[in-house]
């Protein structure tokens, strides 16, 4: 979740999408294959979790593309064609619905759901750290960072503060998170490339380790479990996979805009995460101050430290935006799927704007209480490890799911209308799946081993907490769904039945 969770998808603007008048004449939205690349990336790539990957130095580089191979690929795929097939409302509860029923669709999305909410405060731990890094001088800052009391005050207030931003309605948190994404993650990224390719063309001392292998050493597994966080930066790009209908030529533009994107993608995160490793040394590396500090060391050698102060604002800014949407957004599917029947009458209820605001406010109470994480953690940093690994962790179940959905629905439902269909056949769509599945199932064993890297207290304590955490959210969409009810179904959803054999 980079450190990856969803963003605000690119309007229409210019000759990207262009309107086309059917026999019925009305307008349907066409997107053009660099418009669906542009929404792909915006989607996935975020500042936030480059640090983590300096750590590793070169060995960096062949994280993400493993990653990439793995998990990115077959997940944009498989997710296209799930989406093309089932247009439906209802997104992978429908895909995983239409394969297993209603109880495991219900499980899917709500893991999908839990994870975006468990993710929050980890997002939120990076924006105090940047808010910290506006000030001068850096060894207060670094301070004001590390303070726990600090960080979870922030935390709350900015959470809290966006949520009821977002009873104003989808427009309002669209707003902030457009300008978010640009004024605070694509610019400030460009500048941290283009800063450090400077830097060292013009003779300045590099701090990346350059003699490390490409490979990473795999006798040594703690070594390598922050890695398993790259899975959550490439997270997401199934949300963009239900547009695959309003592409001129799905079966060509689709996998030809996976590919672009996963190429930039790839491209972003391996330039943004050398630039930082090359003015941060690795012992010093920071989950959630080494961006900044790269930022301040970068402006320092050409003279101007204070637009180091300056960029973490803008940082700040960008992490408002990303939150902004995707408090909004998850809460909206999850109230979808609700209405159908799903949750109780008490949490379908929304304002005047549309908006769940009971959802949202149950969503705000558990982040809430994840905070009190960082007060039996040794460190902030260590907190923001365990929920990001937490999170990592709900989220692979639901791709894990998807998969083994992806491989049924070609033999329960083989006659499915597939606008864009996996090619090679049952050998093409197990192949694809099998691959996705094993990079999952890996990412997940990882994610359950203390890293050497961050000091995370007793590693009994570590374990133990992600595993009570991991129990209790798995087990909860299924305890819901046992106790729901007919009658919990609003008279106003439109959700289709399954189409089940």
């Amino acid at each position: 979740m980079t450190n990856k969770t969803p963003k605000n998808k690119p309007t229409a603007q210019g000759d990207a999408i262009t309107p086309t008048k059917p026999a019925t004449s009305k307008k349907v939205a066409t997107i053009g294959l660099m418009a669906f690349v542009v929404m792909n990336i915006t989607t996935i790539v975020s500042l936030r979790g480059l640090p983590a990957m300096a750590e590793y130095g070169l060995t960096s580089i062949f994280y993400y593309i493993f990653a990439a191979l793995v998990f990115l690929i077959p997940v944009a795929l498989v997710a296209a064609e799930l989406a093309s097939a089932y247009p439906q409302q209802g997104g992978v509860f429908r895909w995983v619905g239409e394969a297993f029923g209603p109880r495991w669709g219900f499980a899917a999305i709500y893991y999908q759901w839990q994870a975006i909410v468990i993710y929050f405060p980890t997002v939120l731990v990076f924006a105090a750290a940047a808010l910290a890094y506006i000030w001068w001088p850096q060894s207060f800052d670094q301070a004001l960072a590390e303070n726990k009391i600090y960080t979870i005050v922030v935390l709350l207030v900015v959470y809290w503060a966006v949520t009821f931003i977002s009873f104003r309605g989808i427009g309002a948190s669209a707003r902030l998170s457009f300008f978010g994404g640009m004024f605070g993650t694509i610019v400030p990224g460009a500048i941290l490339i283009l800063l450090a390719i400077v830097y060292v063309a013009t003779g300045n001392p590099v701090q990346l380790d350059l003699q490390t292998s490409f490979l990473p050493d795999f006798s040594h597994v703690k070594n390598m479990v922050l890695a398993a966080s790259v899975f959550l930066f490439f997270a997401g790009m199934e949300m963009q996979a239900v547009h695959v209908k309003e592409l001129k030529n799905p079966s060509r533009d689709y996998p030809l805009s996976v590919l672009i994107a996963t190429i930039a993608v790839v491209a972003l995160f391996i330039a943004g995460t050398l630039a930082v490793g090359t003015v941060v040394n690795t012992a010093d590396i920071s989950l959630n101050q080494s961006l900044l500090i790269a930022y301040r060391s970068l402006w320092s050698a050409f003279g101007v430290p204070w637009l180091g102060n300056i960029m973490a604002a803008m940082v700040a800014f960008g992490v408002l935006g990303q939150v902004s949407v995707i408090v909004a957004g998850p809460s909206t599917g999850i109230l979808a799927v609700g209405k159908s029947g799903y949750l109780p009458p008490s949490l379908q209820k929304t304002n005047k704007n549309g908006v769940p605001v009971i959802i949202l406010l149950v969503q705000g109470g558990v982040v809430t209480l994840l905070c009190i994480a960082f007060t039996i953690l040794p460190s902030v940093q260590s907190a923001q490890q365990l929920l990001s690994q937490m999170a990592t962790i709900i989220y692979l179940l639901m791709y894990l799911i998807m998969f083994v959905a992806a491989i049924r629905l070609r033999y329960t439902q083989p006659n499915k209308v597939r606008p864009f269909k996996i090619p090679g056949g049952m050998v093409g769509i197990w192949s694809i799946s099998i691959v996705g599945l094993s990079g999952a199932l890996l990412a997940t064993a990882f994610s359950f081993i203390p890293p050497a890297q961050i000091s995370t207290g007793s590693p009994i304590t570590y374990i133990l907490i992600l595993c009570i955490g991991t129990a209790c959210f798995a087990l909860m969409p299924f305890l819901i769904y046992h106790f729901h009810k007919p009658s919990w179904k609003a008279t106003d959803s439109d959700f289709e039945p399954f189409g089940l054999p």
